[in-house]
């Protein structure tokens, strides 16, 4: 059996998890907001679902939204600022008494997907997380490929190819550059794409619902978004060549995204039929905790 760990900025999730991705019990705390109240709201959950599977000394592995730095496992969380420039990884591993690894949300969500979910029996799985952020990780043969800094996978922090004047003035990103992927895919970027239509709008769900009820601006908006995604995924294809392409996020869940991004990325590839497929995620929101124990189990075996 295996624990995953999904430590969120505002809640912790966890599990318990058998060989076979059963589940054997399952906790959701509210994330606290200190470095020591972490380590301790962790290691109480770890106790619980110990207790509750009757195991003790169970693997553990965690995913939180940050990059996790390979050599030293100190943490850049956004939503977690008090991990930040902490020795996180070792001091969790003295908590629990066991070593724990740690992974990005994203790269999590591709590990899950990759095992036992949409892209599982693939060779190559790229998982894209389009929500609030744009996220990604990276499967090979069943295992992360995290990369010399933690940062594999990390598209949405990537120049959008192949720029369009539809798509815009390239705008500033989070990260501090300008028009990097996440500024045009994440569910802010399509409501600029609606409210440059002319539409008013505040969320990705609303424009969603108003293309279902006839409003051109929203089917247009739709339209360009999904001409973005499918240049962005079509140079993915042309550096790491998936064998599958798995959608997560909320915005995975736009109308017919997968039909037109599949058709759209066409002649954009070096390869005019891409063989690639693109799916949704089959775990949904709990990819992340589910991969986080994968992660666990991934390490055990070495």
């Amino acid at each position: 059996m295996y624990i995953g760990i999904d430590l969120g900025g505002t809640k912790i999730s966890a599990l318990v998890l058998d060989e076979a991705g059963r589940e054997h019990g399952r906790l959701r705390v509210p994330t606290p907001g200190g470095y020591l109240e972490t380590l301790d709201a962790l290691a109480e959950l770890v106790t619980d679902l110990e207790r509750g599977a009757g195991r003790r000394g169970l693997p553990v592995g965690l995913g939180l939204p940050g990059l996790v730095e390979p050599v030293g496992g100190t943490v850049r969380a956004v939503n977690l600022p008090w991990l930040a420039g902490r020795p996180f990884g070792a001091d969790l591993a003295v908590r629990l008494g066991r070593p724990v690894p740690m992974a990005n949300d994203a790269n999590c969500f591709a590990l899950s997907e990759a095992v036992d979910g949409a892209g599982a029996g693939a060779t190559v799985v790229f998982g894209v997380v389009l929500g609030t952020g744009v996220g990604g990780g990276i499967v090979v043969d069943g295992k992360c490929l995290t990369g010399a800094h933690g940062i594999a996978g990390e598209w949405g922090h990537t120049p959008l190819p192949w720029r369009e004047a539809a798509d815009g003035p390239p705008l500033p990103c989070p990260c501090g550059r300008m028009g990097c992927i996440e500024t045009i895919l994440s569910g802010g970027g399509l409501v600029r794409i609606y409210q440059m239509l002319g539409g008013h709008a505040e969320t990705a769900a609303e424009i969603a619902k108003k293309m279902t009820e006839g409003d051109d601006k929203g089917g247009h908006s739709l339209q360009l978004y999904f001409s973005a995604l499918a240049r962005a995924l079509a140079s993915a294809i042309n550096f790491l060549d998936p064998d599958t392409i798995v959608l997560g996020g909320g915005l995975s869940d736009l109308p017919d995204i997968l039909d037109n991004v599949s058709q759209l990325w066409r002649g954009l590839a070096l390869v005019a039929e891409p063989r690639t497929r693109l799916v949704k995620a089959r775990h949904g929101a709990d990819s992340g905790v589910r991969g986080a124990a994968w992660l666990a189990r991934q390490r055990q075996a070495g």
